[in-house]
Order: structure tokens, then sequence, then C-alpha cells
């Protein structure tokens, strides 16, 4: 039997938690409750019992940690194994990854492996009860992402898979940590290397941390293809300097080389979900939609009155963003004196 269990896999570099990993705690504590299961951490690497106890406040009642120095760094074969032997003893019902490279590496080892379920890139997870093919199915994950090049919302459920994985992507889920820490158990596992670990060896590491962060910004100013040129995009970073805001594109932006793909929010970029999101001259395509809709105000300027991005602004403005924001900027300029 199956045990009720949400099982989140905390991914960790140079000993620092990712942003997602606890976003999907935070999920993955409605989905529990849902289940009237409980929610568990999987963590693995070295010197990370503190980022197992960090797990309890965001509702982890306990934290499976396989800690020891060959697996300090992400390493295929290694994890894969672990998670592989972890799954197939405490079959959880469910196991979320991050959508991140090291999730999108692991989460398809380990399903294979199992025979589990797993839909990539989710946008969204609920719990239902399912009937398919005249068959009742109690409480099952339900597995949201956008598809078709985000022209549909598909909901897609493993129906004959006793556990369920999905990797989802950053900044979708909101990260929500409890007032008060869960009194939870921390449980080490110990490690027991084989020599298929070793198949794959790292012989050097090159990272860089990304100098934008989209994520964490109150406001941001985002142009679409209709802003015309990268000269164009000047203005936006002149109205966002003026707000302390961060400049974000479109894809299609991006595609045109109006503005980097780091700052690209929307289905394959970025999700956000700032206090302010100003749209300019874009026409809110379901693509770029699902990156920013969860933003508390959204301001959008574009000369069709039409376009989708009114659908779901806060404040609409038809004109010419060119004309536009230049009086934002020096509207601003006089306000913010």
């Amino acid at each position: 039997m199956t045990a009720n269990q949400v099982w989140v896999f905390v991914e960790q570099r140079d000993g620092k938690p990712a942003d997602v990993s606890f976003e999907l705690l935070s999920k993955g504590r409605k989905l529990a409750e849902s289940l009237k299961g409980d929610l568990k951490s999987v963590i693995i690497g070295h010197h990370v019992k503190d980022i197992a106890r960090e797990t309890f406040s965001f509702g982890a009642k306990e934290a499976l940690v396989v800690d020891h120095e060959a697996l300090e760094h992400y390493n295929t074969m290694a994890y894969s194994r672990i998670m592989n032997e972890l799954v197939t003893e405490h079959q959880p019902r469910i196991v979320l990854y991050g959508a991140t490279p090291i999730g999108r590496d692991l989460a398809p080892r380990v399903a294979s492996f199992t025979r589990s379920g797993l839909t990539a890139d989710c946008t969204d997870l609920q719990i239902s009860d399912v009937t398919y093919l005249k068959k009742q199915y109690p409480k099952l994950l339900l597995q949201i992402r956008p598809a078709f090049g985000g022209n549909i919302i598909a909901t897609i459920i493993s129906p004959d898979s006793p556990v369920q994985m999905a990797t989802v992507r950053e900044g979708v889920m909101e990260m929500v940590p409890l007032k008060k820490p869960v009194n939870g158990k921390l449980t080490e596992i110990p490690y027991r290397p084989t020599p298929e670990d070793r198949l794959i060896e790292v012989m050097e590491r090159h990272y860089a941390e990304s100098k934008v962060n989209l994520k964490v910004a109150p406001i941001i100013v985002a142009g679409g293809y209709g802003m015309g040129s990268k000269e164009n995009f000047q203005l936006l970073y002149e109205l966002a300097h003026v707000l302390g805001a961060e400049v974000a594109g479109t894809r299609a932006a991006v595609d045109a080389g109006f503005i980097e793909r780091e700052r690209q929010v929307g289905q394959t970029g970025v999700t956000v979900r700032p206090k302010l999101y100003i749209a300019c001259g874009i026409s809110g395509a379901i693509q770029h939609r699902a990156g920013m809709q969860e933003s508390q105000k959204i301001i959008a300027i574009n000369n069709d009155p039409d376009a989708p991005i009114f659908e779901i602004c806060h404040y609409g403005i038809v004109g010419d963003v060119m004309e536009v924001i230049p009086r934002f900027i020096e509207v601003y300029k006089h306000k913010l004196k």
C-alpha cells in the first residue's frame, strides 16, 4: 500500500538551497493536507543538516538526509541511485523536483527506474478524484502545464502509477514559511558507495551566479515586440531607473534581439510575482501571461484596444508606448523627488 507521503527533493549547490525547493515544500504541504498524509524532504549532499532543519519551517515533518563528502556536488549516478533506493523502499505517493538543470536530469532517471509517472515543467499541481475510462481513481495528482507551445493548458494524470512525480518551474509556486516551524524528525541515511557512482566524474566545475534576479524584484518594467527596437527599450531602462525596478521582456522581444535572454519572462523564461508589473508593448500571449499573471498589480500599455493583456491587467492604457512612457518618466521624476 502506497503511503500518502509527499516528498520534495531539496536541491542545494555549495551548501545553498535552491529557492524552488522551498516553493515546492510550500505547495507540497497543501498537497499532503489534501491527501491527509505527511510532507517529507530529501536532502543529498555534504554538511546539509542545517538545510534539512530549514525544511521544517516549510512544513516537512521528516527530513531524509544522505550526507557524505563524496556527495558534496551533484553527481548523476550517485544521486539517482540514492533516490531510486529511497523511492523503491518507501513508495511515496508524490515526489516533486524543481525544473532546474539538476531536477531535469534527476527526475526522469528516478521515474524510469521506479516505473513512476512523471510530468515535466508543471505550473500547477492539485489533488482530485478522477473518473478515467469508467474507473474511479481517488486523490490523483493533477499535473498541470502548458502544451502545444503554450496554446493550451493540459492536465495530466498517472492513474496506473502508485508513485507520481513532477518537475515544477521556478517561481510558479509561492514560498510560504510557517509562523512556527514543525517539530520535525531528521533521519540520517548512510551512504554506501558503489562502483557505478564513479562512472561519471566531474573534472572541473564552472558556475556563475546570474546578475539578474527578476524573481525578487518588487517592480518590473517589461517590454514586448511592440517596443519596436533595442534602442526603444532604453526608455524602459530609464523608467526602471526612476522606479528602482528591473527590466524584463517577452520571448518575442528576446528573439528580436531587443533584450538579453536572462531577462525573459514567460513560459520559457522566468515566472515572477512582483508588486507592480508594467507591460509595455506586450500583446499578452498565453505564453507570457503564464509567467506574470500572479503579479499584485499590472499596468498595460498597448496601442491595440483588443490586446489580450487588457484581459488580465488592473489598469490599461491604450496608446503609443513611445508617447506614454516618457510621460510616466516625467511624472515619476517629480513625484519621487
